[in-house]
């Protein structure tokens, strides 16, 4: 008898032992699982902001030649012309979402300047070159445009997943923390409406 009770004891210890083990391994594999979904959100959200970076770089490789095309017909346009290249020169120095996006939201009201000039110059308008570069930069916008929307469903999935229980807990610890959006204003919601008596 006497030698079954120290063995019963220690069998409990052991259990114990045992026991939290296997409860400070799931806690560490949970944590892992935390820290592994937040690095692929980030790398998702990485990616998808290369993807626009590499459209807004052809965009900004197109507009010298524009403008370049445009002096040959409208040199006299200089206020217009200079306004184009100091918004595509500000755009291409920007960093990151937000500083982009209103670099770009900038370029945008000068290119549409530039492109309103072409309604005044029937042979600018006319121009094979000016064509076929106003068509790359539509093709260009409307691939910025699609991968904004990519980029700015992988930004709220991250900035929502790190602002859950428990994920909140530790991802200021990781270091994750809220990215930015990408946005870019509705040419069409600057427009002033025409009112017709």
């Amino acid at each position: 008898m006497h030698h079954h009770i120290p063995l019963l004891g220690l069998g409990l210890g052991a259990g114990l032992a045992i026991g939290g083990g296997l409860l400070v391994l799931i806690l560490v594999f949970w944590i892992v699982g935390i820290y592994n979904g937040l690095v692929r959100l980030r790398t998702r959200v990485r990616a998808a902001w290369a993807q626009i970076d590499v459209q807004l770089k052809r965009r900004h490789d197109l507009i010298p030649n524009l403008v370049e095309t445009v002096k040959g017909y409208a040199a006299h346009e200089k206020d217009t012309l200079e306004r184009v290249i100091t918004a595509r020169n500000r755009a291409v120095a920007a960093s990151g979402p937000a500083q982009s996006a209103a670099a770009e939201n900038f370029l945008g009201g000068a290119l549409r300047q530039l492109f309103a000039l072409s309604e005044a110059y029937p042979d600018l308008k006319a121009n094979t070159n000016f064509q076929q570069l106003s068509e790359e930069l539509t093709t260009t916008e409307n691939k910025i445009s699609f991968a904004r929307q990519h980029y700015n469903e992988s930004v709220r999935e991250l900035n929502e997943t790190i602002q859950v229980f428990p994920n909140v807990m530790f991802a200021g610890l990781f270091g994750f923390k809220a990215e930015e959006y990408y946005e870019l204003e509705d040419p069409a919601a600057k427009e002033t409406p025409k009112v017709k008596f």
